[in-house]
């Protein structure tokens, strides 16, 4: 171990701002400016103030600057304030608000102004603008980072799936619309009628007021943000409700006009964290495995659910991705304590590095999203050549850049 109590590997770097529980996005976003400087984009808590803010780091962990200081809540201890690059570099977008009344922030570097709107994001796309996005709150109300089903979270009422769903957002002008609701998509699911029959099962149970806890959610771009996926369903939903685990994955075009089933993880079927593989057309994530549906393996689709097939038998659960740069190498974490992040060569399926590494502060992992636990989400950066991931050696998170190229030898 070194002096940050993480292992001591030539190929990790950690990058420590003192006093600050630190992490990056998540696993889908890049946290590297796209100038290609090396600059990296975090965010960071104070556990004492219960406040975080942003922070641009250079490639050797100087803070550069530091903004937006908000109130933490349960998501700020997973995916910090969904900080994200706008493509020239010249913004930062971020989370601001809370759970039921959510913003969004643009910040210009250069001058240090702030645009703040009504909404809520999971990172900005590839080209900036508009930002397609479902409400975080709803998951959060749902049970998701708590544990209990909390609707007055909800910046939305459940069952007004007119009112939610993806929404628009952009700041030129200062702009928001509702884009697809989640009752359209519904009425547009090819499972329509089993899910109508479902949703009537939970009024005569719970009541005619209430109904299946839908949500259209985790919008996630291809590279070139020539098309998007997101999730439909409840599968955070509260085991109270004795609701069906609902986790339906569509692919849309950017306009959210051609829309595709692509996975389905619902009704008993194993899944779990689906991506885009760098060549924008197909997804990988954990699923079914082909050859025996009681199995879970790394799976790939393409965008249109056509062409399932199993990539890896690896069966984590974790946070999958593909280098850009070698579509042969891909990364994957596990869930344990501590916590892995394995290399994996797809043309043989074998773990080629497996590096362990601290993810849970204390000899048990405790429940929901709070400062005692991370998710390591390894992210490459968009050359290939980095991996950033998530590391809990103390009372402090610390972000850990992996050089690919050390940790392969």
């Amino acid at each position: 171990m070194n002096q940050f109590g993480i292992i001591d590997h030539p190929s990790i770097r950690p990058i420590q701002i003192q006093d600050r529980w630190c992490v990056h996005s998540y696993y889908t976003l890049s946290p590297y400016a796209p100038d290609g400087s090396g600059r990296i984009l975090l965010a960071g808590g104070d556990l004492e103030k219960h406040t975080g803010e942003v922070f641009i780091v250079s490639p050797k962990g100087e803070v550069l600057d530091r903004f937006g200081q908000t109130a933490l809540h349960s998501g700020f201890f997973h995916t910090g304030l969904w900080q994200s690059w706008s493509p020239d570099g010249k913004y930062v977008y971020y989370q601001s608000g809370t759970f039921n009344r959510p913003r969004i922030i643009r910040r210009e570097l250069s001058t240090g102004t702030d645009l703040t709107m009504e909404g809520d994001m999971e990172g900005a796309p590839p080209f900036g603008e508009p930002i397609i996005s479902g409400l975080m709150g709803m998951l959060y109300a749902a049970g998701y980072g708590y544990d209990r089903f909390q609707p007055k979270l909800s910046p939305v009422p459940f069952q007004m799936r007119g009112d939610h769903g993806l929404f628009r957002y952009s700041f030129d002008p200062n702009k928001k619309e509702l884009a697809l609701s989640t009752s359209e998509i519904l009425e547009r699911h090819p499972h329509r009628d089993h899910l109508l029959q479902s949703d009537q099962e939970v009024k005569q149970r719970l009541g005619s007021a209430e109904g299946l806890t839908l949500m259209s959610y985790c919008v996630r771009w291809n590279a070139n943000g020539s098309r998007l996926l997101f999730y439909f369903g409840n599968h955070c939903v509260d085991k109270s409700r004795g609701e069906p685990r609902l986790a339906y994955v569509f692919t849309a075009d950017k306009d959210l006009k051609e829309l595709h089933l692509a996975v389905d993880l619902s009704y008993g079927k194993q899944g779990v964290h689906w991506f885009w593989h760098p060549d924008g057309e197909h997804l990988i994530g954990y699923g079914p495995d082909p050859e025996d549906l009681s199995l879970l393996c790394l799976a790939q689709v393409r965008y249109d659910g056509s062409c399932y097939q199993r990539i890896s038998k690896h069966c984590s659960g974790g946070h999958p991705s593909i280098s850009p740069s070698d579509h042969n190498l891909l990364v994957t974490d596990t869930g344990t304590i501590p916590g892995e992040v394995l290399f994996i060569d797809v043309r043989t399926d074998q773990v080629i590095q497996s590096l362990f590494l601290p993810r849970v502060f204390g000899e048990k992992e405790p429940s929901g999203r709070n400062p005692y636990r991370v998710c390591h989400h390894p992210v490459f950066s968009p050359d290939g050549k980095k991996v950033l991931v998530n590391t809990l050696p103390n009372q402090y998170a610390v972000v850990c850049e992996i050089d690919v190229a050390e940790a392969l030898k």
